[in-house]
């Protein structure tokens, strides 16, 4: 059986195309949206596409931590709430979770964003280099992992930030596989903050996480 988590605060704009990719045959057996305070239509939105919607404090690690606790799978399937799964993922992901060898492994999916723009070209390619290279995938690229394997490493810890990034070093990178699959995530932040600046920043807050800054102080400064 497979859960698929989501975590969502005012996620009504983007939130409906990500569930629509779930549904059909062949998809998610369960679907837990957990909402940090939504005023703005998330909950209804979650509920019309047949979602489970769960009450967690804000912030993306106790949201996804509170997700998993409440999903009755035994492979979970974190996603962010602006990112769509391309055709084909349902192969995918079942290709992989059929794999016995695969029990205490994880997946990611191949990064992309909904933007013609060179600029995201570039990312893409940056990305993919840093989750073959480095095992550091984005948190966009959603996480495949059998519930058995994240219940081992403890779950996501209850962080406001880097929640994604302290996961997987604890999953490690021979631990650590992208599917073939897309996942197409929404560049609206790149295209209102600008790709530099907004790719700055990130690579700026994860060099303090890696120097020993405490994920609450990161928050502040990436908000």
């Amino acid at each position: 059986m497979l859960s698929v988590v989501i975590s969502t605060w005012r996620a009504a704009d983007v939130l409906g195309p990500t569930l629509a990719a779930l549904a059909g045959e062949g998809g998610a057996d369960e679907v837990v949206v957990v909402d940090g305070g939504s005023t703005d239509g998330t909950r209804e939105i979650a509920t019309e596409f047949g979602a489970r919607v769960v009450d967690a404090p804000r912030g993306r690690g106790m949201q996804l931590r509170a997700g998993a606790d409440a999903a009755r799978g035994d492979w979970l399937l974190f996603l962010h709430a602006d990112t769509v799964l391309q055709v084909g993922w349902t192969a995918a992901v079942a290709g992989f979770m059929s794999d016995p060898d695969n029990g205490e492994r994880a997946a990611v999916f191949r990064f992309a964003l909904d933007d013609a723009a060179p600029a995201a070209r570039r990312l893409e390619r940056f990305v993919a280099w840093r989750t073959r290279a480095l095992g550091l995938p984005y948190g966009d690229q959603g996480l495949l992992i059998a519930r058995p394997f994240y219940a081992a490493l403890g779950g996501f810890r209850p962080l406001p930030l880097m929640e994604d990034v302290d996961m997987v070093r604890r999953i490690g990178r021979r631990r650590l596989t992208m599917l073939e699959a897309v996942a197409v995530t929404s560049a609206a932040r790149y295209r209102r903050e600008g790709y530099l600046r907004r790719g700055a920043r990130n690579l700026f807050c994860l060099a303090l996480y890696f120097l020993g800054v405490a994920p609450e102080r990161i928050a502040r400064i990436y908000r």
